[in-house]
Formats: structure tokens, sequence, C-alpha cells
């Protein structure tokens, strides 16, 4: 398991100048819009790291391209990803935000890195046999599904190599920055362990100290889980699950109002079903104590009205979402701004990892003839 910090104290005084600066390093993936989840999940928390870390955040536009999105809705998802960013509070004179494929030496180092990676640990990963049992409309488990991804490929139905080196690319995002902190949520936990360990295999087999081993940094407690609308899992796009930022007030209470819940409680103190207890978790993101506390009393003394309480929790997600979505329609368009953003991000982002590229090439023995 991945080390996690958790706390800002111990961190060796990170705003003592800029050199003295730890670094940061994340991305989000680009495909479709932000929602609730990435907002609680990953945002809220970048936005409080930019004023104290060297931050680097990233549109993982690489990273989609797993999925063969049509090449039209990709871009127009880095667009609206960078947007939202913005909008959200990102501020691009703190931290470096620049779009993954902006920054060639990734690619490459993306290839170096995976001749020191085993096939059997990426088709081991959790996250790999999940998507690849998706992808394939299967329904095994355990180390017999591994026998059934290579079995059942076909043109209408197969699991791309980017799918299975996912994590090393993940790896080359952190490493080539040479980060040192790296917010990721529970799902993410075994990529950066992957990630750790590629960085001891490489320093280990060219006998150098060069690469560090990242930690999770979550400003205490459990990653943020935020659940989806449907009664199970967490919020997610390929789901259908979602609050958008960028849904307007008709579109979100409807959603909000379509919320899967139950029958009601049966007998006083009754543990919440989950799809209910789904919605006090987003109450209890989004909502004062005090509401989230009524509704909890009514559920447990058997007066709640479920009615009420999805209003009561639409309008509360409102108040978060649409100054938000008030921002991301005015910077959206505005194709000049967000050009020299990304232009600014890329050269600040490749400054760093020419540096890393250069120095892992001679490593390895790839020098040019002197």
């Amino acid at each position: 398991m991945a080390e996690i910090i958790t706390d800002l104290k111990e961190i060796s005084n990170p705003s003592a100048g800029d050199d003295a600066k730890k670094i940061v390093v994340s991305g989000i993936r680009s495909t479709g819009n932000l929602h609730l989840g990435n907002y609680y999940g990953a945002l809220s928390k970048f936005l409080r790291m930019q004023d104290d870390f060297d931050c680097r955040f990233f549109i993982a536009d690489l990273h989609a391209l797993t999925t063969n999105p049509d090449p039209n809705q990709l871009h127009a998802s880095v667009k609206n990803i960078l947007a939202e960013y913005l909008a959200a509070g990102l501020d691009p004179d703190k931290a470096t935000l620049y779009v993954q494929s902006d920054v060639p030496e990734i690619a490459e180092m993306y290839l170096l890195l995976n001749m020191h990676v085993g096939i059997g640990e990426l088709m081991r990963t959790a996250s790999f046999k999940d998507k690849a049992r998706k992808a394939l409309g299967l329904t095994g488990d355990g180390e017999e599904i591994e026998k059934e991804i290579i079995g059942n490929q076909s043109s209408q139905a197969r699991v791309n190599a980017g799918l299975l080196t996912y994590p090393t690319l993940m790896a080359v995002d952190i490493l080539i920055h040479k980060a040192d902190f790296v917010p990721v949520g529970k799902d993410q936990e075994q990529h950066l362990e992957l990630t750790r360990r590629f960085a001891r295999r490489f320093n280990s087999f060219y006998g150098v100290d060069y690469f560090g081993e990242p930690v999770n940094f979550n400003f205490g407690g459990e990653a943020v889980k935020v659940p989806g609308l449907d009664g199970s899992g967490k919020m997610g796009k390929s789901e259908g699950n979602c609050i958008y930022l960028l849904d307007d007030e008709k579109t979100l209470r409807k959603k909000v109002m379509r919320a899967v819940t139950d029958e009601g409680p049966k007998e006083p103190n009754q543990k919440p079903s989950q799809p209910v207890e789904n919605l006090f978790t987003l109450m209890e993101l989004v909502s004062e104590p005090s509401t989230v506390e009524h509704f909890r009393n009514a559920y447990a003394d058997m007066s709640i009205r479920y009615g009420d309480m999805k209003k009561q929790l639409a309008e509360d997600i409102l108040k978060v979402t649409t100054p938000i979505r008030e921002r991301i329609l005015d910077i959206r368009d505005n194709d000049e701004y967000l050009a020299k953003v990304v232009k600014q991000g890329a050269e600040r982002a490749r400054a760093a990892a020419s540096e890393t590229l250069r120095d892992v090439r001679e490593i390895m023995g790839i020098r040019g003839i002197r």
C-alpha cells in the first residue's frame, strides 16, 4: 500500500521559497465534462495545494485514447476540462496547467520505462481487469480472467495495449516531474504503488539513486468517495450517475429528484439503505451541518420525506455549481485565453520533463556519438 501523507505538518516547510516547494502532480482524463465527484475528489484539493506547492496539473488526453474516443469529441473534452479547471479556481500563474500530449517527452519516456515493466504485473492490476471485463463483456474473476482476456480478442471486442500499460504512462506522468506528492483516490492507490515499484526497479537496475518514491497526500482522513445518483458505487462518467459542474438548474434538479431511494425506514433508528446513505453523503459535502442533522433526525424518527430531502439537496448543490457553471460558460469560448494558458503550461512542463528525459536516456545508454 502506498504511503499516505495526511498532514501539512509532516511536510518540511513547503512555502520557504519556490526552490523549496514540494512538487505535486495530478491529472484528470479528458473524457466528457467534470462532475461533482471530480470537484470534491480532486479539484477542491488542487485549490488548497496551489499556493503552497509546485503544482503541475494536467489534462490526460493520452490516457483517454485507451477508449478510442471520437477525435472531435476528444478535442472538445480537452477544451471543456481546461475551462472547468480554470472556472473552479485553478490559477495558471500559481500552478502549471498543461495538456498531456503537449509534452512529447512523456511519450518517449513511456516507451523507455515500458522496457522495465512486466506484462504479468500489469495484467494483475485491478483496474485493468475491471476495464477489460467491461470491454469484452466478461463476467469471470480471479486468475482465470487473464486467460479469458487473452482468449477473447476479436476485431469487434478487444483490449488494447494502451489499456494494459496505463500504469506505466501514469508512472511516467509522475516520475518525469520527480513528483513528491500525488493526490489519488482509493481506486488509484495501486497505480501509485506501481509507480514507486518502477522507480525502485529503475534505480536498482542501473545502480543509481535517481528517482524518489512519490507518496499520496489527501489533507487528512480517508479519500473522498462521492457517490452517484443510481444507488450504488461512486459517481462516474461511464456509469451515467453524475451531476456535472456544467449542468443547468433544470437538469440538475431533475437528476437529483430522480435519484434512487427506497420505501423509507420501517422502524426508528434504522440504518439507512445504501441509496439513501448516498444522498446523506452528498448532503454532507454540500449542505450546512444543521441541514444534515435535520434530515438524519427525520430519518431516525421515521418522519423523513425523500422529496423534501432531494429538493434541499438540489438547492445546496446549485449553490456550489452555479458560480462555477457561469465561469465555465464565460471562459470556454475565449480561445485566445485558453491557448495562452496551455502554451504557458506546456513550456513549464517541458522544461522539467526534458531534463528528466535527458538524464534517463543517458542512464539507459541512449547517447549520441561524440
